[in-house]
């Protein structure tokens, strides 16, 4: 029997049903990388990829033809115009933007919006409509990159955009919410950030579940930047949580994001698409708002994690930098060395020297929930003489960073910038810290 060719009128996005000897294999066909003929890429029902080599098809069939369009090398087609309400997606990489490379083994990044979309066939392309920013990994992304991420959701925003949704790797995704918190002000809906702790190819994939609640979210009744995540194991409902307020707890695990000091600002039930609320601190859809951006930023910062031992000479390094974030321990602790015991050492002096050099050094705790408290011990109250910014403030590490760069954009005055970090400004910073059941 002569061998099937792939056929003109087979699109990514289509339902197609492969026979190869006594063998069928019946899918979602996804796209694959450019120049690549040796491969059929299917998404099965199961949520499971499987890529069969074109060697072994003797029949290729189309089950049902897909609304969006994307030719065979990726390239960009005439899609569908959006009505109702429409939500931007804004491709920036990470895992959920990734697909597997049969050939090689290896997960690369989707490069074009069809390529995205076409992963994700739950989705009415006549509802969304996409771009793709960035194909990277999270970890390579700089304060530059979030810069751009504001910009770009702020115009689709002001083009009519209902939501939006931004594709993002987990690792850094915090970092990027927080920002986003700070720069996108006034928002008249959602910006949602997604993303994925196992590849699409996995059966155990969280791609699909998380980008249609993030979708559904960004349709809601509700304004502000948040992150949509899986909340349990299972795949019935994702968390949303506020942008400046979520922390990754675990490398893996689907439900890895979690909440910090607040309860999550909703629950998403994608399969109904339905959006039940959790936290009195949702603001509600604004379609009169004028959304603002604000991407005065000076990167030029440093987060550092104080640890036993750390030594002086450590800190008078970081006189280079225009701020500095400490990571302390317990209620906002650093080795200051009261006692004068022989053995320890004190990272006082370089911190006030830094301090009397114009340079801000802002507290924060390593402890995942709390506050930081410098009234409590003498070692707290020293460091607030010395002008340690960070008193009462329950701020994440990464949202402690970024909101000191977007000060610095604004303020170079000390009595001004601690003020200010000090200040709730985008909800990072809770009226009082509970034991939340969740």
């Amino acid at each position: 029997m002569a061998k099937a060719k792939k056929e003109e009128i087979f699109s990514p996005g289509d339902k197609v049903r492969l026979v190869c000897g006594k063998e069928e294999y019946e899918g979602i066909l996804l796209p694959r990388k450019d120049g690549d003929t040796g491969f059929i890429t299917l998404k099965l029902p199961s949520g499971y990829n499987i890529g069969v080599s074109q060697a072994r098809v003797d029949k290729f069939e189309l089950v049902e033809k897909a609304s969006a369009k994307v030719d065979s090398s990726g390239a960009k087609t005439t899609l569908p115009q959006p009505e109702g309400k429409t939500v931007s997606i804004i491709a920036c990489g990470g895992t959920i933007a990734s697909r597997i490379d049969y050939k090689t083994g290896a997960v690369y990044p989707a490069t074009t919006p069809e390529e995205l979309l076409a992963s994700f066939p739950k989705i009415d392309p006549a509802t969304v409509r996409a771009k793709t920013l960035f194909s990277m990994l999270s970890e390579d992304m700089s304060p530059e990159h979030w810069m751009e991420i504001a910009k770009a959701a702020h115009a689709e925003i002001k083009d009519g955009a209902q939501g939006v949704v931004i594709t993002h790797g987990t690792d850094t995704m915090t970092y990027t919410s927080s920002a986003l918190s700070f720069m996108l002000q006034n928002l008249p809906c959602p910006v949602v950030l997604t993303g994925s702790q196992r590849s699409s190819d996995r059966g155990s994939s969280d791609s699909a579940i998380n980008m249609q609640s993030a979708v559904t979210a960004a349709k809601s009744d509700l304004s502000g930047v948040f992150v949509c995540m899986h909340e349990g194991m299972s795949d019935d409902r994702c968390a949303l949580h506020f942008g400046a307020k979520v922390r990754k707890m675990h490398t893996t695990r689907r439900d890895a994001f979690r909440s910090i000091n607040v309860m999550p600002a909703a629950r998403i039930f994608h399969s109904q698409n339905n959006v039940e609320k959790l936290s009195d601190h949702c603001s509600p859809r604004r379609p009169e708002a004028k959304p603002t951006l604000d991407t005065k930023m000076n990167p030029n910062v440093a987060l550092i994690y104080s640890f036993p031992g750390i030594q002086p000479k450590f800190i008078e390094s970081l006189s280079s930098y225009d701020g500095v974030v400490i990571a302390g321990t317990g209620l906002g602790h650093i080795p200051i060395n009261r006692s004068k015991d022989k053995l320890s050492t004190s990272i006082l002096e370089p911190v006030k020297k830094l301090i009397d050099s114009g340079i801000p050094v802002v507290l924060t705790s390593q402890c995942i929930y709390g506050r930081v408290d410098m009234n409590v011990y003498a070692n707290g109250r020293a460091l607030r003489e010395a002008g340690v910014i960070g008193h009462m403030c329950d701020f994440t590490p990464e949202c402690a960073y970024t909101k000191l760069m977007w000060v610095l954009g604004h303020e170079k005055k000390q009595d001004k910038i601690q003020k200010l970090m000090e200040t709730n400004l985008a909800g990072e910073i809770s009226e009082r810290s509970e034991i939340i059941p969740y």
